[in-house]
């Protein structure tokens, strides 16, 4: 009774942001809206009392969802991916919109404005977005100040990147400049997610994504003792011997598991410009990825896979493939934020379908 009753509920915000909400924000630019609403968020974040009402409009909850990985308590399998709270300043709205739990950042060690305006297309007819922020954030020393000594009711991963300048496209140092970074945030956030897929930087392409220079950066972020997961962001545009290089690197230092995936920089949609894109674009990239990824270490590492997330049956694809956990951001700009929500009532519905008690049991099973 209680799922039916918030099916209908999402139902009743799903028609009012397709029919009233998305066609009045679509005629704004994107980056204004995303500006407007990490504010509005930011606001309903400060309170309990609208924390509360947030929840009571799109929470959800069931113990079918519920996982611990590598020692963490996830209440559902669905995060928000980095790249919409850059600044880390959404954290405390994030369960309430019944997300299981939120990547911040990227972080870099100098502060970045982020590429020329504008940066931010939407594509409807493909329900995709073309993205060229280029790392834009505060730094590390600035969000490290303002997140030291929080507590958060979700696991927080703490995504990490390379100032985007030209100096740090020079190995040497854009590896101090990341080992900066994951220094600085050692006691804060729940794991570590090294971005080396970034599309949008001052790079032809991003240096890391080659596996000798991955080589180099994991060597100097594993010279220090680890005290959380550590995950590595892969790009769905990687080719497979050099995919199958890169799983190598990782698996000789000991990497928890991998985000699947960036942003794709393949233009399927002709949709010319700078920037990779997300959605429906690299929904089948990431799709094939994580198949790749968890059939090469035989399941034995832990995938959360994003890209092109509009619905249960995506998320279910994904998880079938071999993703523990997922990730989404455009699925909520052209769905709407009860997403989240019927994302999660939907996972339930296709585990009781398939006879599963819990969705750690699906995990994988389409590569058996």
């Amino acid at each position: 009774m209680r799922d039916r009753l918030i099916t209908i509920r999402n139902w009743i915000i799903r028609e009012k942001y397709k029919w009233i909400l998305k066609p009045l924000f679509f005629k704004f630019d994107p980056e204004k809206i995303h500006d407007w609403m990490s504010s509005l968020l930011r606001f309903f974040g400060k309170y309990t009392i609208t924390r509360k009402i947030t929840y009571f409009y799109f929470g959800y909850s069931n113990p079918a969802l519920e996982q611990n990985i590598l020692g963490i308590n996830f209440k559902n399998p669905v995060g928000l991916a980095a790249g919409f709270d850059k600044n880390a300043t959404l954290i405390d709205i994030m369960p309430s919109l019944d997300f299981g739990f939120t990547e911040v950042g990227s972080i870099t060690k100098n502060p970045y404005e982020g590429n020329p305006k504008p940066r931010l297309y939407r594509l409807p007819e493909a329900k995709s977005v073309r993205v060229n922020y280029g790392l834009k954030n505060l730094g590390a020393e600035i969000l490290h100040q303002q997140l030291q000594n929080k507590i958060w009711s979700l696991p927080v991963g703490i995504n990490i990147a390379k100032t985007n300048n030209i100096e740090t496209s020079e190995v040497t140092k854009g590896i101090e400049d990341y080992f900066f970074t994951y220094k600085t945030f050692q006691e804060i956030g729940d794991y570590f997610t090294i971005n080396i897929s970034c599309p949008n930087t001052c790079e032809e392409k991003p240096i890391f994504a080659e596996s000798k220079n991955l080589d180099l950066l994991l060597n100097k972020i594993f010279s220090i003792p680890k005290n959380k997961p550590i995950f590595v962001k892969l790009s769905p545009d990687l080719e497979d011997t050099e995919l199958e290089k890169t799983l190598e690197v990782c698996q000789k230092y000991g990497v928890d598991g991998f985000v699947c995936t960036n942003l794709t920089k393949v233009d399927l949609l002709n949709h010319f410009g700078k920037g990779g894109f997300s959605g429906k674009a690299v929904q089948e990239l990431s799709d094939q990825l994580i198949r790749k990824v968890y059939k090469f270490y035989k399941g034995e590492k832990i995938i959360i896979g994003g890209g092109g997330i509009f619905n249960a049956e995506d998320a279910y694809k994904k998880i079938k493939a071999g993703a523990s956990l997922l990730e989404l951001i455009t699925g909520m700009i052209f769905e709407g934020p009860q997403v989240i929500s019927d994302i999660n009532i939907g996972l339930v519905k296709l585990l009781k379908r398939d006879g599963y008690k819990n969705i750690s049991e699906a995990v994988g099973k389409e590569n058996l």
